[in-house]
């Protein structure tokens, strides 16, 4: 299209030949959802999908535990949580799987993740580490978990009703402290700085979980609507959790 003698979106060099408007570069935001995903369900799907948008992120890297510190050995063996990872995030192109985790051979801690993305990404990057309100508040309990804010902002998604006071109260106080000093209600200020702020963010409640998966196939009891299903039909191609 031509404005009064303008390419839009380029200006004109002497004798009408167009040039490229120069952009100053933009850096990338990534959002993060860790986890055993054992098995991945539409509870960890949603979350990441409407803290995307919300947040303003164009891509979400889902990253498979392999071998989780803070919890007991999963139910389906790393190769099986991989896979259905895999299928799930499948179609959706703001979703990206990470295998790091899996294919380590050390424990799984965050801080060592985000230290590699760090190495890895360009500076600017902002990396975004997502989580529910639960796991938030036993962060104090996570391997470095002050190192966390040196390497990522921090989304937490919570229930519609949810009462930030009361949630507050039983944070540890060093996590209080941190969720005072970073705490913002504004999305953009995630993409001006790689990492430090807190953002708080109401997701549509799914009432799903692993181990309710797991007990429901251990059952016999449908799957449907919990979780895809090209998934239902790998746990039962692969007697996973019978």
């Amino acid at each position: 299209m031509r404005n009064g003698g303008r390419v839009m979106g380029k200006s004109l060099k002497p004798g009408g030949i167009p040039s490229p408007i120069p952009h100053p570069p933009f850096p990338q935001v990534i959002g993060l959802l860790g986890g055993t995903f054992d098995p991945i369900h539409y509870g960890h799907l949603r979350m990441a999908e409407e803290l995307a948008e919300a947040l303003d992120i164009n891509q979400v890297r889902f990253i498979p535990a392999g071998s989780p510190p803070h919890r007991g050995q999963p139910r389906a063996e790393a190769r099986h949580r991989l896979e259905m990872a895999r299928v799930a995030v499948a179609g959706n192109p703001r979703f990206v799987l990470d295998d790091r985790e899996i294919v380590r051979e050390r424990p799984s801690y965050s801080v060592d993740t985000l230290t590699d993305l760090r190495v890895e990404l360009a500076a600017d990057t902002s990396l975004v580490l997502f989580m529910g309100s639960d796991a938030f508040l036993g962060l104090t309990s996570w391997h470095e978990w002050r190192r966390l804010f040196e390497l990522a902002h921090i989304a937490v998604a919570h229930r519609p009703g949810f009462s930030p006071a009361l949630w507050e109260d039983a944070l540890p106080d060093a996590l209080r402290r941190q969720l005072s000093k970073r705490l913002t209600a504004q999305p953009a200020e995630l993409a001006e700085a790689p990492a430090g702020r807190i953002c708080l963010h109401a997701i549509t409640q799914l009432d799903i979980s692993a181990s309710q998966i797991r007990d429901y196939v251990l059952r016999g009891k449908s799957l449907r609507y919990l979780l895809p299903d090209a998934l239902i039909d790998y746990i039962t191609e692969n007697h996973l959790y019978a």
